[in-house]
């Protein structure tokens, strides 16, 4: 192989790949990527066994070939250097970096080691559809800090992607003590309906593709993939085996109490007074009445805070008590100047949504106090 790729090229493809190949050695191989270069263009591919990545990069390529090249390092040694990069082998072995007068030698190991990319043939268990990538983005930025990171009901750790045939998305991410739901209108949906879990980390890689232009991305589903397509880049995940919760049971249906309240007040309010919190449960007091929402914390170690911002409720007083954290996560993902609260008793879960809005909503569960 003998190729000539530019500097900035060759740093940007790799820095793509740097969360994806493996970093302990159990497996020395996944420490490495594939580099492929033929007449009619080039690539990169890199994986981890559960999500794999195949990303085009522009070469100027002298003499065909593939390469499995040690991730981290070439991608240090083009940080450092500037301009045109040579790569040439003349066996699988043993890789020459040139750049200027500076060069490399670099031990690789065999291409034929490099796990192979699983193969999505069409059949009847295959199916794809399309989105758009802006409103993918969107649902990922509002679901994605709810899934649980290492939970031992493994599902949890995961996005639940349930596509209805009407076209319809709903993307849940749940760690049990909170659940985000956000829906939106895809189109044209599948077949029959399907519920794919999408590991967090999987999810987390993917985002990084989808940038703030919007561009088609081709969903092809199988019984144990998911392959992602866009602007040329293949983004291949494992489904997550095993039943996801029922998330439509968590959604309260009985919450008739109503709380209107100013997003940024609120916001502000949680940040200030879980200064003043526990540090591990991150708890807060929040007191309501008919004009004003109370949120205190009390830390015998530290002292207390409190503060008071106006609501707009006409039910009896409530006191109840929350995870501060994953109530500001929940307002970070939201838009709307004023947020809904609907609350039933003080140990029941509370639903949370945006004023006259549907598309997004969020259960957290309070706190005994």
């Amino acid at each position: 192989m003998k190729v000539k790729v530019d500097r900035d090229e060759l740093q940007k493809k790799l820095s793509d790949i740097q969360n994806i190949v493996e970093k302990k050695n159990t497996m020395p191989i996944l420490n490495h990527f594939m580099l492929t270069a033929e007449k009619k263009g080039g690539y990169i591919t890199a994986t981890d066994l559960e999500t794999a990545l195949k990303e085009p990069i522009m070469l100027n390529v002298q003499e065909e070939g593939r390469m499995c090249i040690p991730a981290r390092k070439l991608f240090e040694i083009a940080r450092e250097m500037a301009g045109e990069i040579a790569l040439e082998s003349t066996d699988p072995q043993w890789l020459k970096v040139k750049c200027g007068k500076s060069h490399f030698r670099l031990a690789c190991l065999s291409p034929d080691e490099f796990p192979a990319w699983p193969s999505l043939e069409a059949s009847s268990e295959t199916e794809e559809i399309e989105i758009d990538s802006l409103t993918l983005l969107d649902i990922i930025e509002r679901t994605l800090y709810a899934a649980g990171e290492a939970d031992t009901r493994y599902v949890l750790n995961g996005l639940l992607f349930h596509i209805m045939k009407g076209g319809v998305l709903n993307v849940i991410g749940t760690d049990g003590h909170r659940l985000a739901l956000s829906q939106k209108s895809i189109g044209s949906g599948p077949k029959e309906e399907k519920k794919l879990i999408i590991s967090r980390k999987s999810v987390a890689e993917l985002r990084r593709f989808l940038n703030e232009e919007a561009k088609p991305v081709k969903l092809v589903m199988s019984k144990n993939h998911v392959l992602f397509v866009v602007d040329g880049i293949q983004f291949l995940t494992r489904l997550i085996e095993g039943t996801y919760p029922n998330y439509e049971q968590v959604l309260p249906s009985s919450n008739n109490k109503v709380v209107s309240v100013d997003r940024n007040l609120l916001a502000k309010s949680l940040r200030m007074v879980s200064i003043m919190s526990k540090e591990r449960s991150n708890a807060v007091k929040v007191d309501i009445d008919s004009k004003n929402m109370t949120i205190s914390a009390s830390n015998p170690d530290l002292g207390e805070a409190n503060d008071e911002i106006a609501v707009d409720y006409s039910g009896d007083a409530m006191t109840m008590a929350f995870n501060a954290k994953y109530l500001l996560d929940a307002l970070n993902v939201m838009n709307a100047e004023t947020v809904v609260f609907k609350l039933n008793e003080p140990l029941s879960p509370a639903l949370i949504m945006e004023r006259e809005k549907e598309d997004y909503k969020c259960v957290v569960m309070p706190m005994r106090l």
